[in-house]
């Protein structure tokens, strides 16, 4: 059921004084663009006739097929809350069309609604819950981020130090305004890390609202005068920032995960999505962690997993399943980080899940042991294979998984292998502080 019709949007816009609506939608690789609009040029939004040049966006369209149409989704419809009272600001999330008025292969939005339909014509419907971990960094005289913090607090502790938690606690109002269910939010484990978790949803609007939140944070953390970042590792030697992923499948409104006459309550369903998740996951880990930088966060003992495990309980291995059972049974993927594209991540999650059910792929038995201390010896006795540590192993693994291919498509799937190679290209001509700090006396 559509939660907004044309005439509640204009009624809206009318009695809210919005002045300026935004058109948005994300790239492949996990921006937020937008097209802003004044109200005057509403009906021509929600008509899908408004235009933007795709050949300008990384990843998109060549200049000779350029033009494209968003076709705004009414039910993301909100306004935001930090903006002036008087002359608003409101956004649409946009989906993408093409001339012919198709849906165009590089939306990573209408590639996570085709797995979605998958889904339900097995009858099941995708819920995500992330739980997004992120830093907040001063910024120097001229306002250019640092990663510098007065906070020395540690994992839910009361910050001592710092704004942090004047910033937490505004990002938390600001959410909630705009329709957000926050179950919590907490001091992570590093100096300057937080977390914020709200409530599951269906995939695509959960993928919507963790674009808006990390909007949320960048927009509040500006306002005093910190900088928000969601770079999985800014600081060696402390924990990177994960974005832990809780998936769940129903059927007629009931968690098909749950089993409560299983030891360890789990279905048979979970087990072969686990199987999925498992069989895939070297070929997902390019989109769970998509930048050089990613694979610095791989490092035993900083809370993020390196190998290919799962375990109840347990919190190093890659996959765990939190305690809670009944309806809300879960599997949580813990190695995707926060600079990940939420719906190319989700999109890849569910359809390695789906062909694990289809497949009825064994996940082999629960390992409930420290992953982070056993040696490669032990991990080899008992098949246990090591996650990619580097892009370019990642990018290696995508290419080779064809149904990560079938899920991305061609377009997409050409445009951000091509992309990400030349990052890691470009990261191979860099000579770092580490190696002339290592080096240049030595040798």
């Amino acid at each position: 059921m559509s939660l907004y019709t044309r005439e509640d949007i204009f009624r809206i816009v009318r009695e809210q004084d919005v002045r300026f609506i935004r058109l948005q939608f994300t790239d492949i690789f996990g921006t937020m663009k937008n097209v802003s609009i004044s109200s005057s040029q509403l009906d021509k939004a929600l008509d899908g006739i408004c235009m933007f040049d795709g050949s300008a966006i990384e990843g998109f369209t060549r200049v000779e097929e350029s033009d494209m149409y968003l076709e705004p989704d009414l039910d993301s419809f909100l306004i935001f809350p930090w903006r002036p009272q008087q002359g608003k600001v409101a956004r649409l999330v946009c989906d993408l069309k093409t001339l012919e008025g198709k849906t165009f292969a590089g939306d990573p939005r209408q590639i996570l609604r085709k797995v979605v339909r998958q889904a339900e014509e097995m009858g099941y419907i995708f819920n995500v819950g992330p739980e997004c971990e992120f830093f907040l960094f001063n910024t120097d005289d001229q306002g250019n981020p640092t990663t510098q913090t007065n906070d020395t607090g540690s994992y839910f502790d009361l910050e001592p130090l710092g704004q942090g938690e004047d910033v937490r606690r505004e990002i938390v109002l600001a959410l909630e305004e705009m329709g957000f269910e926050v179950e919590a939010s907490h001091h992570e484990v590093a100096p300057g890390q937080h977390e914020i978790d709200f409530r599951f949803d269906e995939a695509v609007a959960a993928a919507d609202r963790l674009m808006t939140f990390k909007q949320a944070v960048k927009t509040i953390a500006r306002r005093y005068g910190m900088h928000a970042t969601f770079m999985p590792k800014p600081i060696a030697k402390v924990s990177g920032s994960g974005l832990h992923t809780n998936m769940s499948l129903f059927k007629d409104g009931v968690n098909v995960f749950n089993d409560p006459s299983d030891p360890e309550g789990l279905s048979k369903i979970a087990r072969c999505f686990i199987g999925g998740l498992l069989e895939h996951m070297r070929g997902i880990t390019a989109i769970a962690n998509p930048l050089v930088n990613s694979y610095k966060r791989f490092v035993p003992g900083f809370e993020a997993p390196c190998n290919i495990s799962w375990s109840l309980h347990n919190r190093s291995p890659l996959i765990r399943i939190p305690a809670i059972r009944g309806e809300n049974t879960r599997i949580e993927l813990r190695s995707p980080d926060p600079a990940s594209n939420p719906y190319l991540l989700f999109a890849a999650c569910l359809a390695a899940g789906l062909d694990g059910i289809r497949r009825q792929l064994d996940p082999g038995p629960s390992l409930n042991t420290n992953f982070y201390t056993m040696n490669a010896e032990e991990r080899a006795a008992r098949k246990i294979k090591d996650l990619p540590m580097s892009l370019q192993e990642a990018l290696d693994e995508l290419e080779r998984d064809s149904l990560m291919h079938e899920v991305l498509g061609e377009h997409v799937m050409e445009k951000y292998i091509a992309s990400k190679r030349k990052e890691w290209g470009d990261y191979r001509k860099v000579v770092t502080h580490w190696e002339i700090d290592q080096y240049l006396r030595q040798y």
